[in-house]
């Protein structure tokens, strides 16, 4: 009884407890939900007090901003005003500017009218009065006039004959003294020396041994070292010194140069020659471009094409009738400029034509016509003016003189040339004949190179092996004598010698 009365209070307390729970729970909702209320309450306030600042903020803004619009619009609309008021101005002012250009044109036609009306009559006088002269005189107006002139004619015939021939022949010598004073003064102020070329040049070596090493084995050295240079090596008795031949200085200068860094370098063989040669062609190059760029500074020949140059420079290498070709040219460029200066021409133009009259000489053994022929096409080439040109082709008269420079570039050239001990006949006819030797033996098909050597009595030939073979070869020198025999006149024997060298070359890695 006692346990069961128990259970019922203890479940009577268990329901009055969760019910005191439910209800705590629902006091305390009661509670935070009119604290979110209050809150939500407050946000809003604040939030409509920030909306109604911003708002008055954006009035007082956009009433400063119309403010300003209307203040602009008022001023733009005062501008417009006032330049409508100017233009007005203005139309009324052209309006009566045009009236009065209206009356001065009336005026002018008006005074035309009467102009031409006064010509007329006074045509008509005139007219009237040769007319009446022609009735008077019985002659026309070309009848008088011829007689007139006979008449006059008659009377002083004599006197304008005697006064003519006077002033002829006093013409004549002023400008013969003139002319004379002229090419004097030009002499005169330059007096370069002459110096002629030879076909020769020595190297110096330091031992009887080198001269050993540069024959080599067999001649082995020697004659790779002729082969590649194209150039005549003689080795004589004479202590300390081996002389290269050649008549092509540009070769013969190569072949020093190569010469003196083998001996430097001393390890002399085909290979090491083959590379020394290379080298110092690319050294002669530089050289070349050098002299050209100097000869042109000296003489004041600027804005020429770099390509010109070089091709002027190669004249340093080149002579002509034992005169060196570059210095020649040098001198003919001063006193060009000098006799220009003198009677008025073209100083620059004379000088460029004087300092360029013979570049074709730089590769005339090279390419087929005359060298002044070769220099035109040269020039125009690379875009030379054509003043220069014309004032160049004229000096040995292959084309007609067609400037005033082109007189002064020939007299030039003589000048030059006609200096005592300036020129030998004999070299230059020795140059060309050799010139002539490798001519024919290039134009053959197959031909590589070809070398004049020992003098002109031998002729070295190296033709292309792919192309040429052994048979052929032989075929190539028998063709090349017989049309030296045919073409060319020369004292004693030329020797032929056609080599065909084949290379096989490949690299260990």
């Amino acid at each position: 009884m006692s346990l069961k009365l128990a259970i019922l209070l203890a479940g009577l307390a268990a329901f009055v407890g969760v019910g005191f729970g439910y209800f705590l729970r629902w006091i305390i909702s009661l509670g935070q939900r009119g604290s979110v209320e209050l809150r939500i309450k407050q946000m809003e306030l604040h939030a409509r007090e920030e909306a109604k600042k911003i708002t008055e903020e954006a009035e007082a803004k956009a009433e400063e901003t119309l403010k300003e619009i209307r203040t602009e619009f008022k001023e733009r609309e005062e501008k417009v005003k006032k330049t409508e008021d100017r233009l007005i101005k203005k139309e009324e002012f052209l309006d009566k500017r045009q009236l009065d250009i209206d009356k001065e044109i009336e005026q002018v036609k008006e005074k035309v009218s009467e102009i031409k009306n006064i010509k007329e009559k006074a045509e008509n006088l005139e007219k009237e009065k040769y007319e009446e002269l022609q009735k008077v005189s019985k002659m026309t107006e070309e009848e008088a006039k011829e007689l007139l002139f006979k008449e006059t004619e008659r009377k002083y015939e004599e006197d304008l004959t005697v006064r003519m021939q006077k002033l002829e022949n006093s013409g004549n010598e002023k400008l013969e003294s003139k002319a004379k004073e002229i090419l004097t003064s030009s002499i005169q102020r330059l007096a370069n020396s002459v110096s002629s070329e030879v076909f020769s040049t020595t190297v110096t070596i330091p031992s009887d041994e080198i001269k050993g090493k540069i024959i080599g084995k067999e001649g082995r050295n020697i004659k790779a070292f002729e082969r590649i240079s194209g150039v005549e090596i003689i080795v004589d008795d004479t202590p300390g010194l081996i002389t290269i031949s050649s008549y092509d200085s540009v070769r013969r200068q190569v072949a020093k140069v190569a010469l003196e860094n083998l001996i430097q370098d001393g390890r002399i063989q085909p290979v090491k020659i083959e590379e020394m040669v290379e080298k110092a062609k690319q050294e002669i190059n530089k050289t070349i471009k050098e002299k050209g760029e100097a000869a042109a500074y000296e003489c004041g020949v600027f804005n020429l094409d770099p390509r010109v140059v070089a091709i002027l420079g190669r004249l340093h290498f080149r002579t002509s009738y034992g005169q060196n070709v570059l210095q020649h040219s040098i001198e003919m460029a001063h006193i060009a400029g000098m006799l220009a200066s003198e009677i008025g021409a073209n100083v620059n133009v004379a000088k460029a034509g004087a300092l360029l009259h013979d570049i074709g000489k730089a590769v005339d053994h090279e390419i087929a016509g005359t060298h002044v022929e070769i220099g035109r096409r040269i020039l125009q080439k690379f875009g030379t003016d054509e003043k220069i040109i014309r004032a160049m082709e004229s000096h040995h008269g292959e084309y007609p003189f067609s400037t005033l420079e082109s007189y002064i570039v020939q007299a030039a050239d003589a000048i030059s040339g006609a200096r005592p001990g300036a020129r030998r006949d004999s070299v230059e006819n020795y140059l060309k004949r050799l010139g002539e030797l490798e001519t024919i033996a290039t134009d053959i098909k197959g031909v590589e190179k070809a070398y004049a050597l020992q003098a002109g009595r031998e002729i070295r030939v190296f033709v292309t092996p792919s192309e040429v073979s052994d048979i052929e070869a032989k075929n190539i020198a028998r063709d090349i004598a017989v049309r030296i025999e045919n073409e060319l006149k020369y004292p004693g024997e030329i020797r032929v010698v056609v080599i065909r060298e084949s290379r096989a070359i490949e690299f260990a890695r």
